[in-house]
């Protein structure tokens, strides 16, 4: 073959080229993430992580990595998305010509898509949960934010602005809306990899928090059910009253995140107050659109170029540590509450405070029963976890309100 067929050949395929031509970091860095959303799509596929999620993250991050071109002047990119594109006129050129700039640019770069999937929680959260145990559940969630307030000052002691550290510490409360509001405000220089970071680990709480839970706490103790005879009836009306005072509440207290505040107890809202066609809209297209589109932009922004940074050791290493201690601090929460009751109450019910609602609760459901098959702690479990999304969004209004 000569080498002018050669060359053809290499502008002819122009993924083979630029992978060719990078630079070892860049050429191991874009097969490790091609590898990396293989992985995601058959994990999301088995179950083992949420699937709705990481299966368009998975793909997206294969295909962004695999497709990198040279495009004008000799700029190397994709035809997807340009999370880097400053200036008016630089944005609009790629609003028409980049696939997902238009959902990036107008949904993903601003929070709204956040907001969406906020909205679409709240319409699945009953509140009433919450409303039963009130002490009880807020006590597991402010335990469950320990990952968030420690990871803080390790990350401010790693070297990383006060910003930066805030808005890579709100991993702890493993809920992804939060992480990507605060490092949107607090981070943008961040934004991308810490994100990328915060949703590829919310995996962990159902994959790896199993083997935390079976190391710190016997399997006498995961068996313990809970009494169900202190449930008392809450009323529709008595939840929305609730959401209605909390959401106005916390807006008063921390305005900075009334968005999410708003968009979560809105969803609850209209669950409540019986708007069965709103809520069918929010619970269906508005919360699976946003969530489908949210892995998907995930997987996009994972591009080789972007998210390789000597700082990305230090986020994948703290991202795992707050979201570590955050369910030892609601395992030592959980304790406290074992020994205040006298051996009746079920430590395992702390994890649930980690706020990936309600795939924690679901979690220590499933890891009791299988200790005791007629131990129920879902009920109890649901309040700590919806409990720790106020608790997270709380710190996302302190982070953002002391360091903005």
């Amino acid at each position: 073959m000569t080498a002018v067929q050669e060359l053809r050949l290499l502008d002819l395929f122009q993924g083979i080229s630029t992978l060719a031509s990078a630079e070892p970091t860049i050429f191991w860095g874009r097969i490790g993430l091609i590898a990396l959303g293989f992985g995601l799509v058959y994990l999301g596929r088995k179950g083992v992580l949420e699937a709705l999620l990481m299966i368009p993250m998975g793909m997206g991050m294969a295909v962004v990595n695999a497709a990198v071109m040279v495009l004008e002047a000799g700029k190397v990119g994709t035809l997807f998305v340009d999370p880097l594109v400053t200036g008016t006129d630089a944005t609009m050129g790629v609003l028409q010509v980049d696939w997902l700039q238009p959902i990036y640019t107008f949904m993903f770069s601003n929070g709204l898509i956040a907001v969406l999937v906020f909205m679409g929680i709240g319409v699945l959260l009953d509140v009433g949960f919450v409303m039963v145990r009130p002490f009880q559940s807020m006590f597991l969630a402010v335990f469950a934010e320990l990952g968030t307030i420690a990871t803080f000052p390790l990350a401010v002691a790693l070297g990383m602005t006060e910003r930066q550290a805030a808005s890579v510490a709100t991993i702890g409360g493993a809920d992804g809306p939060m992480v990507l509001f605060t490092s949107l405000i607090l981070a943008k220089d961040l934004f991308v990899p810490i994100t990328v970071v915060g949703y590829l680990y919310l995996g962990l709480t159902y994959g790896g928090y199993p083997y935390l839970i079976r190391l710190l706490i016997p399997e006498r103790l995961r068996a313990i059910p809970m009494p169900m005879t202190d449930v008392k009836k809450i009323s529709s009306g008595q939840k929305l009253v609730f959401a209605v005072v909390a959401c106005t509440l916390l807006s008063l207290l921390f305005p900075v995140a009334a968005p999410l505040f708003l968009a979560l107890f809105i969803g609850v809202a209209v669950r409540e107050s019986g708007l069965v066609e709103f809520q069918s809209v929010l619970a269906g297209p508005v919360l699976y659109g946003a969530t489908f589109f949210l892995g998907l932009t995930l997987g996009l922004l994972c591009e080789a170029g972007t998210i390789l940074s000597p700082v990305v050791l230090k986020l994948l290493l703290l991202g795992i540590v707050a979201l570590t201690l955050s369910a030892i601090g609601g395992i030592i929460g959980g304790y406290i509450l074992y020994f205040w009751h006298r051996g009746k109450f079920n430590p395992m019910i702390g994890v649930a405070g980690v706020s990936c609602v309600p795939t924690t609760a679901k979690l220590v459901q499933k890891m009791a029963a299988k200790a005791n098959p007629a131990a129920m702690i879902l009920p109890h479990a649901l309040g700590a976890s919806i409990s720790g999304v106020i608790t997270s969004a709380i710190l996302t209004g302190i982070f953002v309100a002391m360091l903005r």
